[in-house]
């Protein structure tokens, strides 16, 4: 025993010195376990990137397109019949520039079918859309981007394994062949993906877009934003400044807590029960979703305005009290601009969980398939997370890339308004 140390003092030494180890331990696992979870994120981003990326380029053949009249207006009405020129046989036209173009005998049904499959079946849409937006049109040669198959598009972006043998893939070695020859010419190439984000549904992954995914995402979000904000900043006023504190109070209180944990796939059971059984309101509108979700989010939105309010110091209601304004006055002049940005943060937040909601979408039927724009609530249409969902149950391999550049998509939206809530914060928050 060191001299001038009593047995107390060196009990009392190690026990400091396992509380430190302890302390240092604590640490020690905490970091591990955001380690941990870090990792886990990088991997599941990681994922989706490397599967994803790729979905922003799409690969395109340029091809000498003859509108001949002969095929799109043999009655020569030049437009005169919009039934005629909505039937013609573009497929015809496509085939007749690509077999010219790579040189093949036309009689040679077998070669010739496998050369169309190169270019995807929407070039019928549009050649047929450029003959109906310009008549005059028949009878020339332009030149028409059409976008390419999707084995074709996969095989140029490097996603089929080209060293197995041919029987295995779905790109024959004649159209590896015919793709060096577009390419030496200028006629395959790469471009940015405008239609991800312009085109509706199609059971073509190369023509499938987000495009009607993401107005029905918008006109969701703006539903739950002319609902859910205005009745839960409301309710939170009335229940922290104005209502007395009895057992009715409480009971609501408790409700609006019990509320924001139910499973979202309930409020979807709801919408459909209430709204489409009962109101009446179409199925896959978006005005529907837009209301299930509005009921889901409310909660949140209570409880943050609540302690976004409950944080202004009392001695901003006693001063303002004091100075003869009403209680009318000192919520809406004083409390209610101090609990903004805490209110801001919780509706941004709300939202941005709605964003992310499936399973109440699914119950309402905004699982549709929907290829045209909705031009309004009440029209059918889908949003970003069932696009999500449908695409990634679609057998087909070229929807795998179509479904990670979707989540990609929404992962950006989702980190936008997340820190648009932080940023809103920082910008307003008043420190005490």
């Amino acid at each position: 025993m060191p001299r001038g140390l009593t047995a107390g003092a060196i009990r009392r030494d190690i026990g400091i010195k396992r509380r430190y180890a302890a302390e240092r331990r604590f640490r020690a696992y905490g970091m591990a376990a955001v380690i941990f979870g870090l990792v886990f994120l990088a991997m599941l981003l990681f994922s989706v990137v490397r599967h994803g990326y790729t979905a922003f380029v799409q690969t395109s053949i340029t091809l000498p397109i003859e509108f001949s009249e002969r095929v799109i207006d043999p009655a020569g009405k030049r437009g005169g019949d919009p039934n005629v020129l909505m039937a013609a046989n573009y497929p015809l036209l496509v085939r007749d520039a690509l077999v010219a173009m790579l040189g093949i005998d036309p009689a040679n049904r077998p070669l010739v079918r496998e050369a169309t499959a190169m270019v995807s079946d929407s070039a019928r849409t549009v050649l047929r859309d450029k003959v109906m937006a310009d008549p005059a049109i028949i009878g020339k040669t332009v030149k028409v981007t059409l976008l390419a198959g999707a084995n074709i598009d996969s095989a140029n972006k490097g996603q089929i394994d080209l060293t197995v043998a041919e029987k295995d893939r779905k790109v024959s070695d004649r159209q590896l062949a015919w793709m060096k020859q577009l390419s030496d010419g200028g006629a395959l190439d790469e471009a940015f993906n405008t239609g991800l984000f312009l085109s509706g549904n199609s059971s073509r992954p190369e023509a499938a877009g987000l495009g009607v995914a993401l107005i029905g995402s918008f006109y969701l979000m703006l539903t739950v934003l002319a609902l859910a904000l205005p009745i839960g900043v409301a309710t939170s006023i009335y229940l922290e400044e104005f209502a007395p504190k009895n057992r009715l109070t409480d009971l609501i209180e408790v409700n609006i807590n019990n509320l924001a944990a139910v499973p979202s796939i309930v409020y979807g059971l709801l919408g459909l029960s209430v709204f489409i059984n009962v109101v009446g309101l179409p199925r896959s509108a978006s005005l529907v979703g837009g209301l299930v979700l509005s009921l889901m989010t409310l909660p949140m939105i209570i409880i943050a305005t609540r302690s976004a309010l409950r944080a202004v110091p009392p001695s901003i209601r006693s001063a303002a009290l004091g100075l003869g304004a009403s209680r009318m006055q000192v919520v809406f002049h004083h409390v209610l601009p101090l609990a903004m940005p805490g209110i801001l943060t919780g509706t941004i937040l709300g939202l941005a969980h709605a964003l992310g909601e499936t399973a109440p979408l699914l119950l309402i039927g905004m699982v549709a398939f929907v290829a045209n724009y909705p031009s309004s609530p009440l029209d059918p249409s889908t949003a970003l997370p069932v696009q999500i969902y449908m695409w990634a149950s679609e057998a087909e391999r070229a929807f795998v890339e179509r479904t990670s550049g979707a989540i990609i998509v929404l992962l950006f939206f989702l980190v936008a308004m997340n820190i648009g809530a932080i940023l809103l914060r920082r910008r307003f928050e008043r420190r005490w």
